[in-house]
């Protein structure tokens, strides 16, 4: 049974407004990723989902495709967006199978909690490798195709918009976050990567961004930064906004970054948090008793956040 359009996007947004677009996602089958792609898929794009997994890619994208009758999703697992060879075959499949790439959101992200003390070089390797060296592949994988679809839609009058990247980062190198020197460094390269494509492609008519979310409820990301025993209530009492985020916010922001509203955009961090980073920011790996710097002087975080050691390349 398809999920209700409210759960993952606004109402204000005009049927059809991404009609014949086709959008590429890294990370695709994540719980961020895969709501960004419902919301175009949606609003009348087709799209193709990468991961490392096949079964839950191709699973998420069968499962994607229910979000408008005769949409076309393709899920391309196996692919490990560390590899540049795997994203070039996979950009080629989607141009050849669904027409064209219109749109790319790279997501596909590494995460976990620990200090420095605790973090060894290859954890720190692993997270630059899958986060820095994946987003520049995709950019690599996919750029020709996004400057076609620019080109061909240069000035359009009907609404209808291409040749747009949306790379999604994270707020803690905005300010400073304890246990997440690794992630740190790698968006902040994300950040960078996405500068360097705006100031390059736009006069292309490419347009370049980055969506910072902050602590997304019911997600993957979320399980693996914040303890299990504190609830989603508690946690976001501290956020300006009193919530915690859900993934309807991140997917409205890339429809509004992908739609004719977004089209002077580019070279921009959007962050979507609440304002939480402006606050105190989320503290990771943390259960309602630890207090700073406390927690770091005895060695100690949460027991209770999920590893990801199975899965480290999903969002």
């Amino acid at each position: 049974m398809p999920i209700p359009p409210s759960e993952y996007v606004s109402n204000v947004w005009k049927q059809g407004i991404f009609d014949g677009r086709v959008v590429f996602v890294t990370g695709g089958a994540g719980t961020i990723c895969s709501a960004q792609t419902r919301a175009l898929v949606h609003l009348g794009a087709n799209a193709c989902i990468i991961g490392r997994s096949q079964e839950k890619t191709e699973a998420v994208a069968k499962d994607l495709a229910t979000a408008r009758p005769g949409a076309k999703v393709i899920g391309i697992g196996g692919c490990d967006v560390r590899d540049p060879e795997n994203l070039v075959k996979a950009a080629e499949r989607c141009a050849r199978e669904l027409g064209a790439i219109d749109f790319v959101i790279a997501g596909a992200a590494g995460n976990f909690v620990a200090p420095i003390s605790g973090l060894t070089s290859n954890g720190f390797k692993t997270v630059m490798e899958i986060d820095v060296l994946g987003t520049y592949n995709t950019v690599k994988a996919t750029i020709p195709y996004l400057v076609e679809s620019a080109a061909r839609n240069k000035g359009s009058k009907d609404g209808l918009t291409g040749g747009r990247i949306l790379f999604v980062s994270a707020t803690f190198h905005y300010t400073a976050m304890p246990m997440q020197a690794h992630v740190m460094a790698a968006k902040a390269s994300v950040d960078s990567i996405m500068a360097s494509v705006a100031v390059e492609y736009g006069p292309y008519g490419v347009t370049s961004n980055v969506v910072a979310p902050g602590g997304i409820e019911a997600t993957e990301g979320l399980m693996r930064l914040a303890s299990s025993k504190v609830d989603a209530k508690t946690a976001g009492a501290g956020i300006p906004l009193g919530r915690l985020g859900t993934v309807r916010d991140i997917a409205d922001a890339t429809v509004y970054l992908f739609s004719d509203a977004g089209n002077y955009v580019n070279g921009e961090v959007l962050i979507v948090d609440g304002a939480d980073w402006r606050h105190r920011g989320m503290g990771v790996g943390l259960d309602a008793d630890m207090r700073y710097p406390d927690y770091l002087l005895k060695g100690e975080f949460s027991k209770f956040v999920k590893t990801g050691r199975k899965d480290k390349s999903k969002l």
